[in-house]
């Protein structure tokens, strides 16, 4: 897909992975809408970037967990922009639990987690697809992750969650070709703010990886880009994770 003329949905694109993959589709000359949850002034930050480069974007409030405001976030994209094209699935929340504390594991754990990482990408990419469908073309990106790869992560319910994501993508791109393609971009460890008090932590983990750097938000973004630019894509899951895997 050209990426120029099309609307693009950032879910949580007013910071970190999603401000910058909002960012660099905008210089790729798409109109971009940029989603959040409770990070208003992040995402009016973003909206203010991408139109300071001379691209055009709008900052939509939705809870990607409650299907109303999701389907009011796409018909205001259609209604603004004319049509939805790309939907990048990108919000995502975790919890900080030992991965073998299961004790700590409860049932709001995995309701919190389960709702926004997994439900909330269905319903982002039912609400978009009603549009696409239009047009007959569309493009999903799910953010998957590598904790749903390899099992380890954050915690145990967030790992389990991007496992059920990677599912999600390969179910959504059967059900929905030909005319929209599904796939996932997993990363491992991103340079964003959650690692903020661990940047310790953070080069140790660099000087173990193959390319002795952890991946930034832009390199994520860029690849993003090329999955929806690639026709020939559908249900795959793609890591980017300075080999961190292997």
């Amino acid at each position: 897909m050209n990426i120029q003329h099309k609307t693009a949905i950032v879910t949580g694109g007013g910071t970190g992975i999603g401000k910058a993959v909002s960012i660099e589709l905008a210089k790729r000359g798409a109109r971009v809408v940029v989603n959040y949850s409770r990070s208003r002034e992040d995402a009016e930050e973003t909206v203010r970037t991408i139109q300071g480069g001379g691209g055009t974007a709008v900052a939509v409030q939705a809870n990607v967990a409650k299907e109303a405001e999701v389907q009011a976030m796409v018909g205001r994209a259609a209604s603004e922009f004319g049509s939805v094209d790309i939907l990048i699935n990108n919000a995502s929340i975790t919890r900080y639990i030992a991965m073998n504390d299961l004790d700590s594991v409860n049932d709001e754990a995995w309701d919190e987690l389960y709702q926004v990482n997994v439900k909330g990408m269905f319903y982002c990419a039912r609400a978009a697809a009603a549009e696409m469908k239009k047009q007959k073309q569309g493009v999903i990106v799910n953010l998957g992750s590598i904790a749903g790869i390899t099992g380890s992560g954050s915690s145990l319910p967030y790992a389990v969650s991007k496992a059920a994501v990677h599912g999600l993508t390969r179910s959504l791109a059967r059900a929905l070709a030909p005319e929209i393609r599904v796939s996932s971009v997993a990363p491992g460890a991103v340079a964003t703010r959650w690692w903020a008090g661990r940047e310790q932590q953070m080069e140790q983990l660099a000087g173990s990886l193959l390319l002795n750097r952890i991946s930034s938000s832009e390199d994520i973004a860029h690849m993003i880009c090329a999955v929806v630019e690639q026709d020939s894509l559908t249900g795959q899951v793609i890591t980017v994770d300075a080999g961190q895997t292997m």
